[in-house]
């Protein structure tokens, strides 16, 4: 695993442990050209530490292009607990990764994602100002996941008016994986726009509890890839395409939340697209979170943040063209364009570095 360390050009890859309180943590910083790594924390239990990180590499350094393709100017990293949120969480924990954050001295800024939430942030925070996505009470920007789905949506809108005839959502048919916190908004975002919304998710409680809210069709979990739909929207866990689920997709546009959907992003985006159907980025659509967070740091105002969430849709439009006049991949196009933001941001340090002691050049 080193060897994709290395190849993956990653500055920094820490592991914690705190034996009493039973953290053990993975923290990866991919790309800091832009800025601080900025990726959120996930926690999960993972079946060993090798997937554990596996799994922090590569939602690592999507961040990185994530963050680039954005407009922000953060660089990308991300952080993995290893437990149980349900079983293994507890104050001390949060409150050791905390102290694993601030030992990287601002080189890394975490928040929330799969498994972890705004009151373990709370706590987080008591031990680093080096983290996000706070409470308003708090002084933070709110909810991450409602912030994400409202991007996805713009996204998805985006793609809508490039993909099909009749530009309009409304009484286009949809299938939406997971219904967690980023997919339950997204649902509410589809049924308002009026779309037909067919909806997979693994805890059936959530769904009885959503079809009191919202007029949605449920379908078993095994069975969303099946469903004749226009728009298919993963929005849970990712490597959900790949070379089995594509064949089955009844679709013509694939825009949803999930971080890596695609198992192996060249070769699955270039599947889809030989069946005809549209890729939206990962990335560029799901960045509506971390958009969101990075303008607590200038004193939050949700407007400024929702505006420039809005942005996303021109992004997808660009990324979605580019990829057509240039015949290469949405993958393709979407790395092209974070690249070159990248690129920028590497020759602006190079034209203007502050005269450190003992440099007399």
């Amino acid at each position: 695993m080193f060897s994709a360390v290395q190849e993956e050009g990653f500055e920094q890859v820490v592991f914690g442990h705190h034996p009493v309180w039973g953290l053990k943590s993975i923290i990866a910083i991919h790309d800091t050209t832009l800025g601080p790594a900025f990726g959120g924390t996930r926690m999960m239990d993972y079946g060993s530490e090798a997937e554990a990180l596996a799994d922090v590499l590569r939602l690592a350094r999507a961040m990185t292009y994530k963050n680039a393709a954005a407009g922000i100017n953060f660089g990308g990293g991300k952080a993995v607990i290893i437990g149980d949120p349900e079983r293994d969480k507890n104050e001390g924990l949060l409150r050791a990764f905390g102290r694993l954050v601030t030992s990287l001295g601002g080189r890394y800024i975490t928040g929330v994602d799969v498994g972890t939430n705004q009151d373990d942030m709370i706590i987080i925070h008591q031990e680093t100002d080096y983290n996000v996505s706070m409470p308003e009470s708090y002084g933070g920007g709110g909810s991450t996941s409602a912030a994400t789905a409202y991007g996805v949506f713009a996204g998805m809108k985006a793609l809508a008016e490039e993909v099909f005839p009749d530009p309009r959502l409304k009484g286009k048919a949809v299938a939406v994986q997971g219904l967690g916190s980023v997919g339950r908004f997204l649902l509410e975002y589809l049924v308002e726009a009026g779309c037909e919304v067919y909806a997979a998710e693994v805890d059936e409680r959530k769904i009885q509890k959503l079809r009191e809210e919202f007029d949605f069709t449920a379908v078993p979990p095994e069975e969303i890839y099946d469903v004749e739909v226009d728009i298919f929207s993963p929005c849970a866990l990712g490597e959900v395409l790949n070379d089995e689920t594509i064949p089955r997709l009844k679709c013509s546009l694939v825009a949803g939340a999930a971080n890596n959907q695609l198992a192996d992003e060249e070769r699955h985006c270039r599947m889809l697209e030989q069946r005809g159907i549209t890729y939206g980025v990962d990335y560029i659509l799901n960045a509506g979170g971390v958009i969101n967070n990075a303008h607590q740091f200038p004193g939050y105002n949700r407007e400024r943040a929702y505006r420039q969430i809005e942005g996303i849709a021109a992004t997808a439009r660009q990324v979605h063209r580019l990829a057509e006049e240039e015949g290469i991949t949405a993958v393709g196009a979407a790395r092209r364009k974070a690249e070159e933001r990248l690129t920028m941001a590497g020759e602006l340090k190079k034209w203007y570095l502050p005269q450190e002691k003992g440099n007399t050049r």
